[in-house]
């Protein structure tokens, strides 16, 4: 099974060091500038889940046995994994564990399989339809979400919310982790929504996920930032082209919490970013059609800023091909 390399799971550094930055520092109005993310914040904020959603990419038997490789290597043996599921096609492959190395309850759901027709059919259904109020209760009216998304989500959403309770009741633990790659991170947005809105509210819960794309319209995106506020954050890689789809022009808007590896080399990021608001001020389909070049001022710092003409699928991927 092929594991997906990001950028952040190699050691990452910035170019010079600069001020850790608070969750809370991520929230910006989308004027506001860009501010440098320190390799500390990333090490303790981004790299173990970045390793989780590796994991995720394995088969149920890797995951259950903890034997897929480099990432578990890199986690260390103290996960213990309680549920595991998915067939790699239309239903990606998640699974729920017991991080006691950081006493939380981790789920972790796996992006799309490029070789998987039935894997691709979950991105291509971009229609927006309305959000399913019965998972999400709190909703308010208006939501619009990416269909195959949605059908994506709901097909384990039942399994996920009682694993995680299960999860939580057994081991006594009051904090979830939540983090997904590509396709896996919409579902892990869609996953931590329904949670917040479901478990005690004596839970913490955090969600970072990596290579987002847009999963629906503004009312969406402010149900995600009301929700999940300063505790949801999406890792952005260079000219990666999928968190700039589906377009803008479409009615898709990005919830806040991007933050963005401008720059990187063989060894990994050398500047990152926290960006501002939920998009950039320029729009996605202007910049994609206008510019081929980096765009002026701060939007170039943020995926928002990418172009049409330059995009990179291994900047999705990661720094490097897919490895076994």
């Amino acid at each position: 099974m092929p594991l997906a390399l990001l950028a952040c799971l190699l050691p990452l550094s910035l170019a010079a060091p600069a001020p850790i930055l608070t969750p809370s520092a991520y929230r910006r109005d989308n004027s506001a500038q860009t501010a440098a993310v320190s390799d500390a914040t990333i090490e303790t904020d981004f790299v173990r889940p970045a390793q989780f959603s590796r994991i995720a990419y394995c088969s149920s038997q890797a995951v259950t046995s903890w034997q897929c490789g480099a990432p578990c290597a890199a986690v260390g043996p103290n996960v213990k994994v309680l549920q595991a599921g998915g067939d790699d096609g239309l239903i990606p492959m998640y699974f729920i564990a017991h991080d006691q190395d950081t006493d939380s309850i981790l789920l972790a759901h796996q992006g799309t399989d490029a070789q998987n027709i039935l894997s691709i059919s979950n991105d291509v259904q971009f229609l927006q339809v309305g959000l399913n109020t019965t998972l999400f209760p709190q909703a308010g009216d208006g939501i619009k979400v990416h269909d195959g998304f949605q059908k994506t989500f709901e097909r384990t959403a039942d399994g996920v919310l009682a694993g995680v309770q299960s999860a939580l009741n057994s081991t006594g633990v009051k904090k979830v982790a939540i983090t997904g790659h590509s396709l896996g991170a919409a579902i892990a947005t869609m996953d931590a929504v329904m949670l917040k809105m479901n478990l005690d509210p004596s839970i913490s819960l955090s969600t970072v996920v990596f290579g987002l794309p847009r999963g629906g319209n503004q009312e969406w995106a402010n149900l995600v930032d009301k929700t999940l506020g300063t505790d949801f954050t999406h890792i952005t890689n260079q000219n990666d082209p999928v968190p700039t789809v589906p377009p803008q022009f479409l009615g898709y808007v990005h919830p806040q919490g991007e933050v963005h590896i401008a720059k990187a080399n063989a060894t990994g990021a050398t500047e990152t970013v926290a960006c501002p608001g939920t998009e950039n001020e320029v729009s996605s389909l202007y910049s994609m059609l206008l510019y081929s070049v980096s765009l002026p001022g701060d939007c170039q710092n943020c995926s928002e800023g990418n172009s049409l003409f330059h995009v990179s699928v291994a900047n999705h991927i990661g720094m490097h091909e897919l490895t076994t």
